[in-house]
């Protein structure tokens, strides 16, 4: 059986799961070799907390005879708790950093051509949580050596589900709909142009958007007509 996402499952992942399971579902039972979260009649239900391109293989394969439904949270608010090398907690503090709805394309980008897939739905859950980072050296530079213990659910505070293509038009801005670059859509939503440029990139490959041409050296878009189904 394949156990990708079970092994090193964070009190995060444990406590979404358990907060999305209804009476009747199996949990982490095994389908088509997989272990699943959460199986809901003949629904799969995957939570994943990381980058999706670790189960790009996973949803592809299920895809195949199972609808599938990808729960990914975003942590609007999130409080740092530094722990030694112990585990005993030093500081607790808020981060400043806040979660959008727009940051699930840092991880769509590796799963874009999925999302036009009729069985696949993607829900998005907004949350308040904490993470754990301990004094052990082994952590990356930028936090001068701490390394990420855990992430623990505090609350889910609201939830958007993505059901088909064009239920993503609705992130474009209607003042950009006639046309924009990846720093008008930046500059108006307030974001960093990475993700901007992720946005577009998922976007385009759902056929949500097109580029119509270039203004100034940068790709040029504008929404699409509706888009049709993409059997992947």
């Amino acid at each position: 059986m394949n156990h990708i996402g079970t092994l090193r499952e964070t009190s995060l992942h444990a406590a979404l799961k358990d907060w999305y399971a209804r009476p009747d579902d199996r949990i982490e039972d095994e389908v088509d070799g997989y272990l699943i979260d959460l199986v809901r009649g003949n629904e799969l239900i995957e939570i994943q907390t990381g980058n999706f391109g670790a189960i790009k293989k996973k949803l592809k394969h299920l895809l195949r005879d199972h609808p599938v439904q990808l729960v990914y949270p975003i942590a609007r608010e999130r409080w740092i708790i530094r722990t030694d090398k112990n585990g005993r907690q030093l500081k607790r503090r808020k981060s400043p950093k806040r979660g959008r709805l727009e940051n699930l394309f840092d991880s769509l980008v590796s799963i874009p051509a999925l999302v036009s897939h009729p069985g696949f739905t993607i829900e998005v859950l907004m949350t308040q949580e904490e993470v754990v980072w301990k004094d052990d050296g082994r952590g990356s530079w930028r936090r001068k050596g701490w390394s990420i213990a855990d992430r623990r659910l505090i609350s889910v505070v609201e939830s958007r589900t993505f059901t088909w293509p064009d239920s993503y038009r609705a992130l474009v801005p209607p003042t950009l709909a006639d046309g924009f670059t990846n720093r008008d859509l930046a500059k108006v939503l307030k974001l960093r142009v990475s993700l901007a440029r992720k946005m577009t990139y998922c976007l385009s490959r759902m056929d949500v958007i097109s580029c119509i041409g270039h203004r100034d050296r940068y790709k040029f878009y504008a929404l699409s007509d509706q888009p049709g189904p993409n059997l992947v």
